[in-house]
C-alpha cells in the first residue's frame, strides 16, 4: 500500500509539472493522473487482502495501534491501510549448547550453575515452546518479533540458576536428574505463560561436570560395578555348594537304603537270578554251589 501511495503522489506531481509545459507535453497531464488514479486503485485493492499461512495468525496494527483479534489461517479481507504482521504459532526451539554452532549464539553458550556443594556445573539446554494464539496481538505488543531472545533465553538460563542450587553435582547428574528437570519446567512455565508463551518441554541435554567429580563418579561405578561381580561369584559357589551337599545326601540315603533293607534271602533270590542267566548263555560253564557261600562260576570255551 506504502509503494502504491508514493508511486500515485509522484505521477500526480508529474501531471501539475506537466500542465505547466506547452504542447506536447502539456497533453500528458491527462495520463499522468489517470495513471495515479489506477495505480492508487490497484494498490489499495491489494493491500484489502492478505493471506496468512498454515501454522501462522496475523497480528493487524493500524497507525501502530495493535488489533485485539488476530487473524487465523487463509485468506482475509481488511482495511487497506492496516498492517498484517504474521506470527508463527508452531513449536519452536531454543538451544544454549557449549557446542559451536549447535544453539542459537554461536560459540559457548552453555548455562553455567553453582550446586548446593558450591561446585560449578555447565549445562546444555533446549527449550520446546510455542505463542498461544490468542495472546500473539499482546506479545506482539509488549515484546515485539523477538521474544525468543527478550524471555526466552533470560528466563531459562535465570530459573536454571535458581534450581541448581538445591541439588548437589552428583545428584544432579545421576538419580536427581530427573527431579531437576521437572522443577524447572514447572518455573519456566509460570513465566512463560505471563508472556502469552506455552512451554511444551525443557530438554536437558547435557550435564558438565568438574573434572574432580567426573572421577569420583567413575570410580564409584567401577566399585558397583566390582560389587556386582563378586556378588555373583558368590552366588554361583553358594549354589555350587547346594548342588553337592544335595549330591552328597542322596548318596547317603541311598546307601542307608541298601544297608536296611536288603535280607540274606532277597541277596539268595538275586544270585539265583544271575546263574538263570548265565545257564541260558551259550558260553560253557560250571557252577560249583558250596554251603551258605556264594557260588563259584566257571567259564569255559564255547
Amino acid at each position: 500500500m506504502t509503494i502504491a501511495v508514493t508511486l500515485s503522489i509522484i505521477l500526480i506531481i508529474l501531471s501539475f509539472v506537466f500542465a505547466n509545459l506547452e504542447a506536447p507535453f502539456k497533453n500528458y497531464t491527462t495520463y499522468f493522473r489517470i495513471g495515479a488514479a489506477l495505480v492508487l486503485s490497484i494498490g489499495i485493492l491489494m493491500s484489502s487482502f492478505v493471506q496468512v499461512d498454515s501454522g501462522n495468525v496475523g497480528v493487524k496494527s493500524l497507525f501502530g495501534k495493535v488489533q485485539n483479534d488476530p487473524l487465523e489461517s487463509g485468506l482475509h479481507m481488511i482495511n487497506p491501510f492496516m498492517d498484517v504482521e504474521k506470527f508463527d504459532i508452531r513449536t519452536q526451539n531454543y538451544t544454549m549448547s557449549a557446542i559451536n554452532s549447535e544453539g542459537q549464539l554461536m560459540g559457548d553458550d552453555a548455562i553455567r550453575v553453582l550446586t548446593s556443594d558450591g561446585l560449578e556445573v555447565s549445562i546444555d539446554l533446549t527449550v520446546l515452546f510455542r505463542v498461544l494464539p490468542s495472546e500473539a496481538p499482546n506479545v506482539f505488543r509488549k515484546l515485539g518479533t523477538d521474544y525468543a531472545a527478550k524471555i526466552v533465553r533470560p528466563v531459562s538460563r535465570t530459573r536454571i540458576r535458581d534450581f541448581a542450587v538445591d541439588f548437589e553435582a552428583i545428584s544432579m547428574y545421576s538419580n536427581k536428574r530427573e527431579l531437576f528437570q521437572t522443577r524447572i519446567f514447572d518455573g519456566i512455565e509460570r513465566d512463560f505463560k505471563k508472556r502469552g508463551l506455552v512451554l511444551e518441554q525443557v530438554l536437558i541435554r547435557n550435564i558438565d561436570l568438574p573434572k574432580s567429580v567426573k572421577q569420583t563418579i567413575e570410580s564409584k561405578i567401577n566399585a558397583e560395578q566390582e560389587a556386582r561381580k563378586m556378588q555373583y561369584v558368590l552366588d554361583k559357589e553358594r549354589q555350587e555348594a547346594e548342588r553337592k551337599r544335595v549330591e552328597a545326601q542322596g548318596i547317603a540315603d541311598y546307601q542307608r537304603i541298601i544297608s536296611t533293607g536288603l535280607t540274606d534271602k532277597q541277596l539268595q533270590y538275586e544270585q539265583i537270578k544271575a546263574m538263570k542267566e548265565l545257564s541260558q548263555s551259550n558260553n560253557s560253564k560250571v557252577i560249583v554251589m558250596g554251603g551258605k557261600n556264594a557260588p563259584q562260576i566257571l567259564v569255559g570255551d564255547k
